[in-house]
């Protein structure tokens, strides 16, 4: 017995401090009971590859048109005078070039760009001009990553980038994460369509990591019981101040 406390005092503490471990312990069988994952009524396993396929189709994918606010990198081959770094397209698509003036990019492939440029050189007295056009930056060629991640928001896509760089992009998922559920959606043929994917499969190996596209809406769900879990170890320091009270 510790000197000056009276015995009843320590068994009060002790019963109060094993109630509250024995409280602990128990709620979350009873919240596993009525907790339920993200409510997402979305295709799964192999179905979920149907939807959104593991690889990268090129024949899937239409060559990307320039969009207003995109930067241009626009060189004419042994003519450096007539070269654009990080030009950036106007709000109303057009981009201004040396010697041609006013050129309307958006809408248009970074090919068939180079033809129109190469055109207008052309009729401006430059015999056989070779033209490279070259996407440095785009403000459409993004993921969004929600959920449970570190820092959730608008990713860039540079080249071939997978569901599992693009949760690193985000800083990783929390350890609140419901990993074997998620979420991806995506728009296909002016229909938006959704898939639900095990990211621990996938690092372990035992699935395919799929591809992500511009525009797709990546979520990270959310489990309850891990929610719980960390929560009560948040708490867990806080009732050790209080516990002096007990005696």
């Amino acid at each position: 017995m510790i000197a000056g406390k009276r015995p009843e005092q320590e068994d009060f503490g002790n019963v109060m401090t094993k109630a509250f471990s024995v409280a602990l312990l128990s709620l979350p069988a009873f919240l596993a009971g009525c907790a339920t994952k993200e409510s997402f009524q979305l295709p799964q396993g192999q179905q979920a590859y149907q939807v959104i396929p593991p690889r990268r189709i090129e024949a899937d994918q239409p060559e990307y048109k320039i969009n207003a606010l995109d930067s241009l990198t626009i060189t004419v081959f042994r003519e450096p005078d007539l070269a654009v770094q990080a030009a950036a397209v106007e709000s109303g698509g057009g981009i201004v070039l040396p010697l041609i003036g006013r050129v309307q990019a958006a809408g248009r492939t970074t090919t068939e760009l180079s033809k129109a440029i190469g055109e207008q050189l052309r009729q401006n007295g430059l015999r056989f001009p070779r033209v490279s056009v070259i996407i440095a930056d785009t403000e459409t060629q993004n993921v969004i990553v929600d959920g449970a991640v570190g820092q959730a928001g608008v990713y860039p896509i540079n080249g071939n980038t997978t569901l599992l760089q693009s949760i690193a992009r985000a800083r990783g998922a929390t350890r609140t994460a419901d990993l074997d559920r998620v979420a991806i959606f995506r728009t296909i043929d002016g229909k938006r369509n959704g898939a639900l994917f095990d990211v621990l499969a996938i690092r372990e190996g035992r699935a395919p990591d799929p591809y992500i596209r511009p525009g797709d809406y990546i979520v990270v769900g959310s489990s309850s019981i891990k929610s719980f879990y960390y929560d009560a170890l948040a708490v867990l320091p806080a009732f050790g101040l209080f516990a002096p009270l007990l005696y």
